[in-house]
């Protein structure tokens, strides 16, 4: 569609490792045909032993269709991009080992403060940059005495306004590599940087730190996918999960309740997306309401805004605009990528330790969450906070306590240390 060849456009043009100031802008013609397909849109029926609040065949018909009429006579995509174009937008190629040139989209704010720390955040699927829209401003103003940081913010190419790759073999590592040298080469960030990642921005963090390690100054994740631990990896904590009935506290006994429930009825998407992204991207990426389905269903299952279970209707809108822009195959591809064809991608960046110090943030209802020694045996612990509320998008859910967590992170005096080493 118009507006996803103009991005792809814009990219064929843009200079090797030179920033070029991009607006965004989706045009009237590509939001009208949205609005149009959505009034014309064909609703299932809901059978009737099924109560409201049953989701267990899926997304539920009223909310589809409650946010579908929403989308389609009240939401205002130019007033998000009115907001959009506040922030500072780039779109640069860099040249990938082992790929190529790859355009990528992002999102930069700089501190004014003279000690500010560079801090690449890492989104993932089903969100995108936008993930960042609560926490930019006050992670590069902090209040006197903490830390400030000047934040980077890409996209994932095929993902929001990064171009889709036109070959593949685009997965974490690559793109990983990718970010390093959007953070090195093109922003100048040779001394390093800080990471933060969720959902495939966790699997991105950790490649960085595995492949650059001497680069990372410290990681923040809020999902860590890690294997159990077996009686040679990690023998306490096997031992303790043994005797879990009597030696787990309430939120790890419910964080494995959450991971065996994803892993037995809520993973159907994933194993799709992995293995024929492409034949799913043909009913996603034509009909809005099939991706505002898709999207609903994990946001019922993975939200929890202030103990509200969902998202104000228009952040829901903005996240599926970030996919339906680009017809969402490309996204659903990078499944593929990082979990297909052997590569194992995605998987080995939580088998491999990591030495940097890294903190981690538990929310209730993150459905690939462990206990401390689980993770502890993939990584150098420093700071560890669990949470009875939030889950998969702690910074549009629960942007005040995601900063609270930064500021106590970054107090520890592990990445204190980190930070005099190479920060100058």
């Amino acid at each position: 569609m118009a507006s996803s060849s103009l991005i792809q456009t814009l990219g064929d043009d843009v200079p090797l490792n030179t920033p070029v100031k991009y607006t965004p802008k989706v045009s009237p013609e590509f939001l009208g045909l949205t609005k149009s397909k959505l009034s014309l849109a064909r609703y299932p029926e809901e059978q009737v032993d099924f109560a409201d609040d049953d989701w267990t065949q899926g997304a539920k018909v009223k909310e589809v269709r409650r946010l579908a009429e929403f989308w389609e006579k009240e939401y205002k995509w130019e007033a998000m991009e009115a907001k959009l174009n506040k922030l500072d937008h780039y779109l640069v190629k860099v040249d990938v080992p082992g790929y190529g040139p790859l355009v990528l989209h992002y999102v930069y704010k700089k501190s004014t403060a003279s000690n500010a720390v560079p801090f690449l955040f890492c989104h993932g699927w089903p969100g995108s940059f936008l993930e960042s829209r609560h926490i930019l401003e006050p992670l590069t103003n902090q209040n006197k005495g903490d830390l400030a940081f000047d934040v980077v913010v890409p996209s994932i190419p095929g993902f929001g306004f990064s171009p889709a790759p036109k070959r593949s073999g685009i997965g974490p590592t690559s793109v990983a590599k990718a970010y390093k040298i959007l953070m090195v080469d093109v922003l100048g960030y040779s001394s390093g940087f800080a990471t933060q990642g969720g959902d495939f921005g966790s699997f991105i963090s950790r490649s960085i730190a595995i492949q650059y390690p001497d680069l990372v100054i410290a990681q923040h994740l809020n999902m860590f996918p890690v294997p159990p631990p077996t009686l040679l990896s990690a023998p306490l904590a096997y031992l303790r999960w043994t005797f879990s009935g009597l030696l787990y506290s309430k939120f790890e006994k419910n964080a494995l309740a959450v991971r065996k429930n994803f892993e037995l009825d809520q993973s159907g998407y994933l194993e799709l997306q992995k293995t024929r992204p492409q034949t799913l991207g043909f009913a996603l990426g034509d009909s809005p309401l099939g991706l505002l389905a898709w999207f609903v269903e994990k946001f019922h299952d993975w939200v929890d805004v202030n103990g509200s279970g969902t998202l104000p209707d228009s952040e829901v809108i903005d996240l599926v605009m970030m996919h339906w822009i680009q017809g969402a195959t490309p996204g659903l591809r990078f499944y593929r990528e990082a979990f297909w064809g052997g590569k194992r991608d995605a998987e080995e960046t939580f088998e491999t330790y990591v030495q940097v110090p890294t903190g981690v943030s538990m929310y209730d209802k993150e459905q690939l969450h462990c206990p401390r020694d689980w993770a502890a045996q993939a990584a150098n612990i420093v700071f560890w906070r669990e949470h009875a509320q939030g889950g998969h998008f702690s910074t549009l859910e629960r942007p005040d306590q995601f900063l609270e967590d930064m500021k106590s992170f970054f107090k520890t005096p592990a990445v204190k240390k980190s930070i005099s080493r190479h920060v100058v």
